[in-house]
């Protein structure tokens, strides 16, 4: 583990605050490795640390009586998980599972309780965070309610390629119907689809994002509709996190 270096986070969150909070915010940072399939938050059990993602993304799930579990949102770089203690509560409902390997900066949840205390301006960064956060896990129940399998999975693949390094990202049949909600051979006649159409290339456990307009084009309009309502939280000029 590292402690914050001088130059500025790639976190958005971070990055956004004022200078005089970061630094104050800085020698509780660390940077941690996060590992595929890691968990970093438990239905019902305490949020002991709170993580501000520099690389790779977590999958927020829900879980089900029958053993499954539904995803229900992501974030990467723009966001962080343990938000609901921002909220006052301690408790995670859902799970949050590391489903692209990254870095991020960890802070335990009384340092962060004791920097809302100390910072408005992380107060409302955060409040606006959890209202993006709402309003992707509404969209995405929309999606999962209303929309065909082909949609949703473009869906996915545009969100998971906004919170990449580069086009290509490792991921599963396997996963994405879990990810979907959906059973694996129907990922697998989507995804046959999307590749068809020269829009992905998929093989080896890796996904290739080839045309991203094509992407766009097929998919519904709840991914167009959350990423509004993230732009307008945050509607800086520094877009690196948006393609």
């Amino acid at each position: 583990m590292a402690t914050a270096p001088e130059s500025a986070p790639r976190n958005r969150l971070l990055a956004a605050l004022p200078a005089e909070d970061l630094a104050w915010l800085r020698p509780k940072l660390k940077l941690v490795e996060l590992e595929l399939r890691q968990t970093l938050a438990s239905p019902e059990q305490r949020i002991e640390h709170v993580y501000f993602l520099e690389t790779g993304w977590v999958s927020v799930l829900a879980p089900l009586d029958d053993g499954d579990s539904a995803e229900v949102g992501l974030a990467g770089v723009e966001g962080m998980t343990g938000w609901p203690v921002a909220l006052g509560d301690d408790t995670a409902e859902f799970e949050v599972m590391v489903q692209c390997a990254g870095t991020a900066w960890r802070l335990t949840n009384a340092d962060f309780r004791d920097a809302l205390e100390a910072s408005a301006a992380l107060r409302d960064l955060m409040m606006r965070f959890v209202l993006a956060q709402h309003s992707q896990i509404a969209w995405t129940a929309a999606c999962n309610g209303r929309h065909n399998i082909e949609q949703r999975l473009a869906r996915w693949l545009l969100m998971a390629h906004d919170r990449s390094e580069g086009d290509t990202f490792p991921i599963t049949h396997e996963f994405l119907s879990v990810m979907l909600g959906v059973r694996r051979a129907g990922v697998t006649v989507a995804a046959g689809m999307l590749q068809r159409a020269g829009m992905i290339r998929y093989g080896g456990g890796r996904m290739t994002i080839t045309d991203r307009p094509g992407l766009e084009a097929s998919c519904c309009e709840c991914y167009g509709s959350a990423r509004r309502v993230q732009e307008r939280h945050f509607p800086s000029g520094d877009n690196r996190y948006w393609r």
